[in-house]
């Protein structure tokens, strides 16, 4: 690691919501970075979890960690309370239920240093499966689709707060997220980014590893989160009609380019796997056109 890595104070912020197991592993895996110990601090933000998952107990069992709460509804709002609370002078980001590698906060804070006027680093986020020997047409889904970081940066500009670093003199120059929304917040919050004219980074090596959802319930509410973020989003820039329309329209199809391209995908083996991922997408798409009718019906978008 470099000098200059290690003169820079980082603040890694980690919302969490009634998910007190995978947060304790998340937590270990931030005591052992490589990163100098004495330049980050870890923040954890409990979002409204239920007093019995004790999130200060474990936040305070952990060397370098602080707890603060926000009872405002929604990760962005939560992280925001994180970044209020920060001392770091680059903000990095993940979940309560990543596992990020050991030299993550080194890869990401060098790339962060060494890219000319940067504005956003997002690494890779490896999807794991509760049983890697019988995987569910769920998890095969969510192994082919689920934070496709450097193709959110390429395609929307932005990318998944999972696995992201930025200067919080960014973050100052931008704005903070925007705390009322559920989902999608991450990819609004780094076309603001883009558009400010900073550079976007993706790096490999900063790796964060996210448990795989496996049943269908997961699925159903991360469905309606997305479709809910999108809608919440279009109403904000004054074109629900337009989204509406051709939202509900693409929703309605069947999916059969997915499907295509699913029996092509050399990362599923065999066409049991491909037809398993396909029955899911399947699920997710009439899923996602009732919520948008749903929503449209004068429907909350939920957290």
């Amino acid at each position: 690691m470099s000098d200059q890595n290690q003169t820079q104070f980082v603040s890694v912020i980690v919302p969490v919501f009634n998910d007190a197991e995978r947060l304790q592993l998340c937590l270990a895996a931030l005591e052992q970075q490589s990163y100098d110990p004495s330049a980050y601090e870890v923040i954890v933000i409990d979002n409204g979890s239920d007093r019995s998952q004790g999130i200060a107990e474990i936040a305070a069992n952990h060397r370098q960690t602080r707890y603060v709460n926000e009872p405002q509804p929604g990760s962005y709002a939560a992280r925001n309370r994180g970044i209020a609370a920060a001392k770091g002078t680059i903000l990095a980001f993940t979940d309560a239920d990543c596992i990020p590698a050991a030299d993550w906060l080194e890869a990401g804070v060098s790339e962060l240093l060494q890219t000319p006027n940067c504005g956003l680093v997002a690494g890779a986020i490896d999807i794991f499966f509760r049983n890697p020997q019988c995987p569910n047409p769920i998890e095969l889904y969510e192994s082919i689709t689920a934070f496709p970081q450097a193709d959110l940066l390429a395609r929307e500009r932005g990318a998944a707060t999972a696995n992201l670093f930025t200067f919080r003199a960014v973050m100052d120059r931008v704005g903070l997220f925007d705390g009322s929304l559920k989902s999608r917040g991450d990819l609004e919050w780094g076309q603001r980014v883009y558009a400010a004219g900073y550079q976007q980074r993706y790096v490999e090596a900063a790796r964060v590893q996210h448990p795989a959802r496996y049943a269908w319930g997961q699925l159903y509410q991360r469905t309606v989160r997305l479709v809910g973020g999108e809608y919440d989003l279009s109403n904000r820039r004054s074109q629900p009609d337009p989204f509406f329309a051709w939202t509900l329209a693409t929703h309605l199809v069947p999916p059969l380019r997915f499907v295509v391209n699913t029996f092509r995908n050399s990362a599923l083996q065999g066409m049991q796997q491909k037809a398993a991922a396909s029955l899911a997408m399947f699920f997710v798409r009439y899923v996602s056109a009732w919520e948008l009718v749903r929503l449209r019906l004068g429907g909350v978008s939920p957290r």
